[in-house]
């Protein structure tokens, strides 16, 4: 309980922080955006470049793996911080950071040990993807992390993809 014992106005707040495995944490969604994340085996044939979800083939050592993050946006949202965390065994192939910009959306990109994380000034109302390529490196079960989106000014609007649980074999 919380008690004043004088007049005048005060302000309070309550921090809840606790800890949970990654891949047991769920989706977290509001009504103006929402952020989800895909993970696909990359397969070279005679056809070309094909992407199959881990679901159907599983991962092995050596795999390249590929990340789609989905934003979807009801609302116009400024000084945006995009999250991914990936698992221990996932290594990045491009490990450059740098300034992008696809479908009229401009961004930095940079590679972290543990994430890669997605910086934009302005995010409009809309669908996003982002792709990027990781390396199977070693085998064993690990748990690949959420992917979350929050406005760095604005820490209220935030929401996260569920984790996952990875198994790579040898």
């Amino acid at each position: 309980s919380v008690q004043k014992a004088s007049d005048g106005i005060a302000w309070g707040a309550a921090y809840w922080q606790y800890f949970e495995d990654l891949d047991k944490i769920t989706t977290a969604e509001t009504e103006d955006f929402s952020v989800s994340k895909s993970i696909f085996k990359v397969v070279v044939d005679q056809n070309g470049e094909r992407i199959i979800p881990i679901d159907v083939l599983g991962i092995e050592n050596g795999d390249r793996i590929r990340i789609r993050l989905k934003i979807e946006s009801k609302k116009n949202l400024e000084f945006v911080h995009l999250k991914d965390m990936r698992a221990s065994s996932l290594e990045p192939i491009n490990v450059i950071s740098r300034y992008k910009s696809q479908d009229g959306l401009g961004y930095y990109e940079s590679t972290k040990d543990a994430s890669t994380n997605f910086f934009m000034d302005y995010l409009a109302i809309g669908t996003y993807v982002f792709e990027y390529d990781l390396r199977a490196t070693v085998g064993g079960n690990f748990s690949n992390g959420i992917c979350s989106l929050q406005c760095q000014y604005a820490p209220e609007f935030t929401t996260y993809s569920k984790g996952k649980q990875l198994t790579v074999k040898n």
